[in-house]
């Protein structure tokens, strides 16, 4: 199988991300990462060749670690070590994801939201966020009474696909719907724009892969996810 990232994008979401994006990245032709106020996602082109692993390692400094999510095995760069792993499953839209309603104004999130954000992201830990995460796509939110109650937005792009990501609710606003509300509609706009919507979730939140697969997306496959650090 042909694991150099341009067999197939979703095999290595990151890799065609950061090669999407470079005003978010560092690095060059055979690893990279994104800017450290944006996310930890880090990918090699290639696991198997030993010079894209090195550059991979070459981008962590002493103390940091970065995340890798891919669907090949996670090859070790040389001088890092895995801190954490764990398997997590990628989930494809196979329907049209119908816009849902409610009654909360939705309102588009940018820089002047982005502190709340990070303050809701670290409250409910929906995966690797940043000061800039927000930076990687568009981004819905809904306030209740003028708090930040539920967000979801884009994070990982490439051409053809859209991850729909950041999806929290603050703890006093469950039950309502929001998620569910805010990720059918970040899945809505990606697909009327001719992209095809994926989103991952840990293989053991069954509640969220649930959810999901009632909006229309299908587990396409399982992926590998480490935190490397030197």
């Amino acid at each position: 199988m042909n694991h150099d990232g341009m067999n197939n994008p979703f095999d290595r979401p990151v890799w065609a991300s950061l090669a999407s994006a470079p005003h978010l990245a560092e690095g060059g032709p055979l690893a990279r990462r994104y800017r450290r106020d944006v996310n930890l996602f880090a990918s090699a082109r290639d696991d198997e060749d030993g010079a894209c692993l090195a550059a991979l390692g070459a981008l962590v400094q002493p103390g940091e670690s970065v995340f890798v999510l891919q669907v090949p095995p996670i090859a070790l760069p040389p001088g890092l070590q895995a801190l954490r792993r764990a398997q997590g499953v990628q989930m494809l839209a196979v329907r049209p994801v119908a816009p849902e309603a409610g009654a909360d104004e939705v309102l588009e999130l940018g820089d002047a939201d982005a502190a709340e954000m990070l303050a809701l992201a670290q409250l409910t830990e929906p995966g690797p966020f940043l000061p800039r995460t927000h930076a990687m796509g568009r981004f819905l939110g809904i306030r209740v009474s003028g708090r930040l109650a539920a967000m979801a937005g884009e994070r990982m792009r490439f051409a053809g696909g859209t991850e729909v990501s950041g999806v929290c609710v603050h703890p006093d606003f469950r039950g309502r719907g929001l998620a569910r509300r805010l990720s059918s509609l970040v899945a809505h706009a990606a697909q009327q724009r001719g992209d095809q919507p994926f989103l991952h979730a840990w293989v053991t939140n069954r509640a969220a892969i649930a959810l999901y697969e009632s909006l229309g997306f299908e587990v396409r496959t399982e992926v590998q996810v480490a935190v490397l650090g030197r």
